[in-house]
């Protein structure tokens, strides 16, 4: 008895996808690029609506998971989720979403109405994807890509920091373009009847869209990293030495280097999207593919050197 409700514990907290909670942490986004991020009490502001975004979202698949049963357990591999498999019920779903929204809106409680405010209109969302949005094509991903503007907004919101409109941009069009992807790859690899909103696709019009909002993130990114305030090195020795030996890589747009990552990344995941059609699930692809996560790492590690430690 012990060991099946274990199992049953254990089904539950697979329902709640802790494996696409990695999508919340656009919220530190605010701090991180505006030299805050070791601000302790900015963080635990931060860490805070990073939780209560990943409680909330975790709600709304519940919900999803109850709404789409019936139709996952057509599916190969969706057959297997633990509601649609049997193992939870649709009442315990249904007890542990509330508790999920109830302790997530009382965390963004602590942050403020505001914030209060967009985790409600975040979850709204969710539920109005899951009955309504998913079944309309355009609107299935518009709605994916503002999930991700409202989880930067929130980050804005908790901390009072905004990004950068540049940066801003770069958010929407790159949710886009992983949000087409995530289409395409439906499409060439289960068809139209993986999910409604497919039969008023083409492969043709995803692949525009793909193609569109790719570009539209590496130009928005790099707009962003050109009109940055210029980074200037803050150790005295080491500005003084460059200004007489090197002084062309004094208070340069240090961040435009990061340019070069971003592209190999879009380049990485269009391969991923078009050749290995894997785009369905991209917060797996983001720990799964080795080369991705080097890209990602590389990055990262690049924007923290050049903020922090120049």
């Amino acid at each position: 008895m012990a060991i099946r409700r274990v199992g049953r514990l254990l089904s539950l907290i697979y329902s709640f996808r802790p494996f696409q909670w990695v999508k919340n942490l656009a919220v530190f986004a605010a701090i991180i690029f505006n030299g805050e991020l070791f601000d302790w009490d900015l963080f635990q502001r931060s860490f805070l609506a990073f939780w209560a975004f990943c409680l909330v979202s975790s709600a709304s698949y519940l919900i999803n998971d109850i709404v789409d049963a019936p139709y996952d357990r057509l599916h190969p591999l969706k057959k297997n989720r633990p509601i649609a498999r049997g193992d939870i019920r649709p009442i315990e779903a249904k007890m542990a979403a509330l508790i999920l929204v109830s302790t997530g809106l009382l965390i963004a409680s602590y942050l403020g109405w505001l914030f209060f405010v967009l985790l409600v209109i975040f979850f709204s969302l969710h539920l109005f994807y899951s009955f309504y949005l998913k079944k309309i094509a355009v609107f299935d991903i518009l709605a994916i890509s503002f999930s991700f503007i409202l989880r930067a907004l929130g980050g804005e919101v908790a901390t009072g920091y905004h990004l950068p409109i540049w940066l801003m941009f770069t958010v929407v069009f790159l949710s886009l373009f992983i949000a087409s992807g995530k289409r395409r790859s439906e499409l060439v690899v289960e068809g139209t009847k993986a999910r409604p909103a497919l039969m008023n696709y083409e492969k043709a019009l995803l692949n525009f869209y793909t193609s569109v909002f790719a570009v539209s993130t590496l130009i928005s990114y790099s707009l962003f990293t050109y009109f940055v305030k210029p980074i200037s090195f803050s150790h005295p020795r080491i500005r003084a030495f460059l200004i007489e030996h090197l002084p062309y890589l004094v208070d340069r747009k240090w961040l435009m280097t990061t340019i070069f990552p971003v592209i190999l990344g879009i380049m990485r995941y269009s391969q991923l999207v078009f050749e290995k059609k894997e785009g369905q699930r991209p917060e797996k692809l983001l720990v799964s593919d080795i080369p991705l996560s080097i890209i990602v790492l590389l990055w990262g590690l690049m924007i923290i050197l050049i903020i922090y430690v120049l």
